[in-house]
Formats: C-alpha cells, structure tokens, sequence
C-alpha cells in the first residue's frame, strides 16, 4: 500500500479530504486534513434531486484545490466517494464524468449501507471498546446507522434524512412543526434492534454539539475524539439548540461554520436518541473516510460488493493488542527500544503491590507509558517529559479513552516528582496517590533500564536491586525518585 494515501468525501454539504501517512504496515496518522463547504445538495431536493450548475461547480473548484495539496504532499493514492447527493441525482453520471475529464480523479457513489458499514467501521477500530453499541451518522442528505456487538458491524441502515435536506424542504419556509413531523416519521423506521444505550455519534454537527459541551464543562482535553457524555444531562440543550429561533449558538461555542445546520443535526439527533433510548455518547471523530481508509488498509484485495456482505461474513479488524496510534508515535518519535522499561515496568508493579495495593488493571497504562516515556527526545533533551506527554494526550488517540491518555501522559510527565496537584487534568485522573505510585513505578523502571540482567525481590519493607551495585549513574537517578511511600531500596 502507498505510504501517503487521500480519502475525499463529497457531501451533501462539504467536501472533505484526509492525507493518511503510514509510518510502517498498520501504524498510521493523519497528515492533513482540509474542508470546503461546497453545498453540492443545494437546490436539489426540491428539484428532485438534480444536482445545479454553480453547486457543481463549487465542487470542481474545491478538488481542483485538492489536487494541489495531493502533488505538495506526493500523495501516491486517492480514493474519492461520494455520498447522498449523487445517490439521489439523475444527472450524478454527468456530473461525476466531468470530475474524471476535467480533474482526472475516479468519484465513486457509494450506497447508503456502504456509508453506514464505513462509518461503523472507522468506530470499531479507532474508538475505545465497547461490547456493544450503535452508531449514528448524520450527513447532509441521509443519516446512517451502525449496529456494533462483539466486535463486529452485525447490522446497517441508511435513512433519507440529514441537515441540508431538512434545512431546504422545512427551516428554509420556516416550517418548523413540518420538520419535526417528518423527522419523527423517519427515525421510526429505524429497527428496534437498533436500540443501545450507548450511541457512537459521527458528523460534522454531532461533532459540534460535543465540541460544545466539552467548552461547558471546561474538559482539559480538547479533541473530541472518544469524547463521553451522558446524554440525559444535556437532552435539554440539545433540543432548545434544534428548536428554539432565540437561542444564540455563540453562547455555547457552535463554531461559526456550523450556524446554518447544527439545528437540523440537532433535532435528528434528539430524535434518533430517543427512539433508540441512549444514555451514553461517545463521540467519533472518525467517520467515512477513515473506514474508506481502513478496509483499504485491512482488507485491500476485496471489492465493494464483497466488503458490504462483511458483517457477516468476516471482521474487519487489526491484529488483537494492536493499536495504530501506539505503532505510529513509536515509529515517528522513538528514538530507543522500550522493551527493556517495559519489562521492569510489569515486575516492580507486580512486586510492590503489598505496598501500592493498586487495581491491577493500571499495568495496561503503565506498560503504554513504559513505551512512550521518552519520544519528547525527538523534540529536544530539555523538558523531555513534558514534551512526550504532550505527544500522548494530542496524538494517542486511537483507541484509547479520555481517561486513559491523560493518565499515560501524567505518568511519564511526572515521572517519579513530587506531585502536589494533579492541575487542570485533575477530573480525568484517579487519585494524587495512585497518580504518584505509577509516575514512580515509570521513573524507577525507566532508570534501570539500563540493563536488561537487573532483577527485584520486595521483603522487610525493602526492595532489593540485584545487578546494579556498580551502575554509579544510575544509582543516582534512582536517588532524585519521590517514593510514594516509606520503604527502603537497596543495591546488591
């Protein structure tokens, strides 16, 4: 596969385009990422679906911007989609030749369930695990979803409802007792299967909503990506945003970009989560072009006709304990191999736990921490830490939950210091103490790792260092380590 591979999503609204950069088979990260609001699905819906001349043209003046950006990076391949707009357009075949004979780019329409599967899939893999859940993708012109369970996309649904058809048909006319109805009438249709308490929302106005609730509850980290919330707390907020003239978005940090559309988004979603009785919401900062991505990266060999009957014929999915975001920050960033850390990392948890009486499911993190400790060396040899936490909490973000990466981060950018708060990353962390006994546990595991021959014995209130009498160096970086706790640590 191409180490620089483009994914562009043609809209009913914006054309959207993101440059994946793989760092080795399966590691990968996004290089760029660039957005037009090109309004394809303008004027068509009451036309019967008939894409119009300036609407058309916006789109081949944005690729055509594309294309820059496609020779300034070297982008090698690019996969092109699009979506509801050209489902519904009787002259899509027009429009979509002239994209090959004027720009050279192969534009794919793709169905409804192949944008449901696509977007279920980008979930699947790059959001934090869960058992079971459904995802909602609202779009301009259709809204999809994703049943997830066990690991696999077990069900799909594409409904003929999104921001820009509802805007056009009912917010436009001021209609807005018609757009509830019809709303209502749609997301009916959804199956009862479908029901979950907890919802994966994707889009571009879910995203917004999210991105709004994170500036009110001053949440210290800042992409929404596997961001959390209980959806009861804010069903209040979501439903005045979808019908309420008076309310003023600025009020509650709706980007500028979004005014025209986040209503409607909001009021299919107000919907959609009440049928399906949500009461978590993880947000996705993933969506189309990541799973477009994906089952190319994954699954290279099989056709869009194969990969539509996958979720019950096959699992799209990395290798187990792989995770894309952990082999690309090591593939970029570090400058040594960790394995050694990680070793000393697993032992002294283990044998420190008559003192630390830690839940042992903090190892996962730990080993995390264990090897990605020292990448800010990339960035430069002072402040080191910091700048490998600040790696962690912007670019860790595949898989892992909000949660996680700011405990990772606080590990490695603590390291064994003496710690009097936790700061602004204080609610997303367990206690100061737990926080201080992993940082130590990272600090000492990473001092030793300069040899692999060192072993550990805990007794007496004493651990014993065997194999480090004459590393002078060492002894005195394990020295400068704010234990935790009182007990003795001793060289033999």
């Amino acid at each position: 596969m191409s180490k620089r591979v483009a994914v562009i999503d043609l809209g009913s609204n914006s054309a959207r385009m993101a440059i994946f950069e793989r760092t080795s088979r399966l590691g990968f990260f996004i290089l760029r990422e660039y957005k037009v609001k090109v309004r394809l699905g303008e004027g068509a819906y009451e036309r019967g679906g008939v894409l119009q001349p300036q609407a058309m043209d916006n789109v081949l003046h944005a690729f055509s911007e594309f294309k820059h950006f496609l020779r300034i990076y070297k982008v090698s391949k690019v996969l092109c989609t699009g979506t509801s707009a050209l489902r519904d357009a009787p002259n899509s075949n027009i429009f979509i030749n002239m994209v090959k004979r004027e720009l050279g780019l192969n534009l794919r329409v793709i169905s409804g369930d192949m944008e449901a599967f696509y977007g279920g899939l980008a979930a699947l893999n790059l959001l934090s695990p869960l058992n079971e859940a459904t995802t909602i993708d609202i779009g301009g012109g259709s809204t999809e979803l994703a049943k997830i369970k066990d690991g696999k996309i077990v069900d799909i649904i594409s409904l003929d409802i999104g921001t820009v058809r509802l805007k056009e048909l009912f917010f436009d006319k001021g209609d807005i007792d018609g757009a509830i109805k019809f709303t209502q009438e749609i997301i009916a249709q959804i199956p009862s299967h479908f029901i979950n308490e907890n919802i994966i929302a994707i889009g571009g106005s879910l995203r917004a909503i999210s991105g709004a609730i994170m500036q009110l509850q001053n949440h210290p980290i800042r992409l929404v990506h596997n961001f959390t919330y209980e959806y009861k707390n804010y069903l209040n907020l979501i439903s005045k945003i979808a019908t309420d003239k008076e309310f003023d978005l600025k009020n509650i940090a709706i980007k500028k970009d979004r005014f025209d559309t986040i209503r409607q988004g909001a009021m299919i979603f107000s919907a959609a989560a009440k049928n399906l009785k949500a009461r978590m919401i993880y947000t996705s900062g993933v969506g189309i072009r990541e799973g477009v991505f994906l089952a190319n990266l994954l699954r290279p060999n099989l056709k869009s006709k194969e990969l539509i009957q996958m979720p019950q014929k096959y699992k799209i999915a990395f290798p187990k304990g792989f995770n894309p975001s952990l082999r690309s920050l090591q593939d970029r960033f570090a400058k040594r191999d960790n394995s050694i850390t990680t070793k000393h990392v697993k032992t002294l948890f283990e044998i420190l736990a008559p003192l630390h009486k830690l839940n042992p499911s903090y190892i996962n993190e730990l080993i995390i921490a264990s090897k990605l400790y020292n990448i800010g060396r990339s960035v430069g040899f002072y402040l080191e830490n910091s700048h490998s936490g600040y790696l962690v909490k912007n670019a860790l973000n595949y898989g892992y939950t909000h949660q996680q990466k700011a405990l990772i981060a606080a590990m490695i950018e603590y390291q064994g210091k003496a710690i009097n708060s936790l700061g602004e990353f204080e609610k997303l962390l367990p206690s100061i103490d737990v926080v201080r006994w992993l940082s130590f546990i990272l600090g000492l595991a990473g001092a030793l790792s300069l040899s692999p021959n060192i072993s550990f014995e805990f007794s007496s209130n004493t651990l014993y260092i065997k194999g480090a009498k004459n590393f002078f160096m060492l002894k005195n970086e394990i020295r400068k380590l704010i234990k935790p706790e009182i007990f003795v640590i001793s060289f033999e």
